[in-house]
């Protein structure tokens, strides 16, 4: 059945006490400011024979967390006059960047494109996993969560968002008008971008996002990562729930998007049992910027399927955000 319980005109969720660490701005400082000193460019590379005629591919590599190399790919039209409208595509759990055949509908419509893999995850970035114990479960969700400084997700949200600082000194890129977009994970990782990026984006687009209220998934979700942790809890059961959670709470996309300066289009699958709509919800209205919401009531975690593009393309147009016609 639905999980009918947070249709869109409700805020039941922002009644929810979702505990927020006391210095969560100051992780965050601190945690960009250790992989902005570490330095680095970004490097761009074309890519040959791609068999493609409509759009020019190249390797992208840009120093993440405390430097590390992350690999992405950049997407252009072909032959695009000046700077251009951007997308930065954070990719789904388990996913990486894959190849630029698997990528080719932003750049179609005219925007320069980046595809960003995540660490330890894709084929092109490894992760130095830090954390100094083992891996319990397998997966991502718990890797590190005895302590959220060697948590996995600081890693890969650091990733993500010097992925913006990198897009903004490209040729290929308006910086005025970046975009950062993805679903589950991606999504997720978009509404993190956007707590910490401020004004340095101008717009996020957050489908089915993962990351989102962690103890309300592990309680609901049937399918997917958050029954990581739920496996996880159920063999540490004195007080590793308590301590799991306030280390995920450094890494929760309804704390981001209290932050969150850029307009957002989310979406939300009635139906999703792998990110429940209450978790989607919980950021959703906790979202500080201007926000709209595609609620897909039948949907599951495919969320819109074949029509999100196509929302999301009239979204950014209606907000200036489109290329010029060609």
């Amino acid at each position: 059945m639905p999980y009918t319980d947070q249709p869109p005109g409700r805020a039941d969720s922002l009644r929810e006490e979702i505990p927020e660490p006391d210095d969560f701005d100051a992780f965050w400082d601190e945690s960009l400011t250790l992989s902005r000193e570490a330095g680095g460019d970004p490097r761009l590379r074309p890519v040959r024979d791609t068999l493609l005629s409509t759009v020019d591919v190249h390797d992208l590599r840009f120093p993440g967390w405390r430097g590390q190399p992350v690999a992405a790919w950049l997407i252009v039209p072909s032959e695009a006059d000046g700077p251009l409208p951007a997308v930065i595509t954070y990719l789904g759990y388990s996913d990486g960047r894959g190849l630029p055949t698997d990528h080719l509908c932003y750049a179609s419509a005219g925007y320069a494109h980046l595809v960003v893999d995540s660490r330890g995850q894709g084929h092109e970035t490894p992760d130095h996993d830090e954390s100094t114990r083992p891996q319990w479960v397998s997966g991502f969700l718990t890797r590190g969560i005895h302590d959220p400084r060697e948590h996995y997700y600081r890693r890969l949200i650091v990733d993500c968002a010097r992925a913006v600082d990198a897009a903004r000194r490209l040729p290929h890129v308006d910086a005025d008008r970046i975009t950062v977009q993805g679903a589950s994970q991606g999504g997720g990782l978009a509404l993190a971008v956007a707590g910490l990026a401020g004004p340095d984006i101008a717009a996020a687009l957050p489908d089915v996002p993962f990351l989102c209220h962690f103890r309300r998934g592990a309680e609901t979700a049937t399918d997917g990562p958050y029954t990581e942790l739920v496996d996880y809890l159920r063999h540490h059961t004195r007080d590793a729930p308590e301590r799991a959670f306030a280390t995920l709470g450094y890494f929760d996309g309804a704390h981001f998007a209290r932050r969150a300066q850029a307009p957002a289009l989310f979406s939300v699958g009635l139906m999703d049992p792998v990110c429940p709509p209450p978790t989607v919800y919980a950021a959703y209205h906790r979202y500080a910027a201007d926000k709209d919401i595609t609620v897909w009531p039948f949907a599951d975690h495919a969320g819109g399927q074949g029509a999100t593009v196509p929302s999301h393309l009239r979204w950014l147009r209606e907000r200036g955000l489109a290329p010029a016609a060609r």
